[in-house]
């Protein structure tokens, strides 16, 4: 056979090789892209169920303390309607010793509970909202690099013969752009 042929041949082959390595080599890359999309989707579907699950939580909890901490002066001061003079001096007294065990406490503790609680709730909205933030830069991030990678030259003719197609951006719906209400 002759070596000019040969040649040829195995140059060829080495190109056919080198083709079909960077073509398996694009369908994989495109693979991966998607999967890493698809998590990240399930990052922002995690990250929404958390937010829902603590926001939940804890403005039950806050409910709570506000409603226990309304009762407790709605009674004082029902306490005090309808009663007598002598009543009243004998409750405010019990007031009064009250009053100073809790300055007494207030002073050890200067944070009152309700506060931290509502402290607690701020500061649990705003972990949710950074994680959930997260998750979808991540994911319109993984976006981004797989429309830019079907959108390229040579990689688009894997992917149109893939049949992909560009993945859409991370947008809220209209009802979740508007802002949480919390209501007491």
């Amino acid at each position: 056979m002759n070596p000019v042929i040969i040649a040829v041949i195995g140059g060829a082959v080495l190109i056919l090789i080198i083709v079909l390595s960077w073509w398996i080599s694009t369908g994989n890359n495109f693979k991966r892209a998607q999967i890493k999309i698809n998590e990240s989707q399930s990052g922002i579907e995690v990250a929404l169920t958390k937010r829902f699950d603590k926001l939940t939580k804890m403005l039950e909890v806050t409910k709570a303390y506000a409603k226990h901490e309304k009762e407790t002066l709605s009674m004082v001061i029902s306490m005090r309607r309808g009663m007598t003079i002598g009543q009243l001096n004998e409750t405010n007294a019990q007031l009064d010793a009250l009053g100073a065990r809790i300055n007494a406490v207030a002073e050890s503790y200067p944070e009152l509970r309700s506060a931290e609680t509502f402290r607690e709730l701020q500061a649990g909205i705003r972990d949710a909202e950074e994680h959930l933030q997260a998750a979808r830069r991540l994911y319109n991030s993984n976006v981004t690099a797989f429309n830019t990678a079907i959108a390229m030259f040579p990689s688009s003719i894997i992917a149109n013969s893939m049949g992909l197609h560009s993945a859409e951006f991370f947008t809220a719906e209209e009802h979740k752009k508007a802002d949480v209400k919390m209501v007491f």
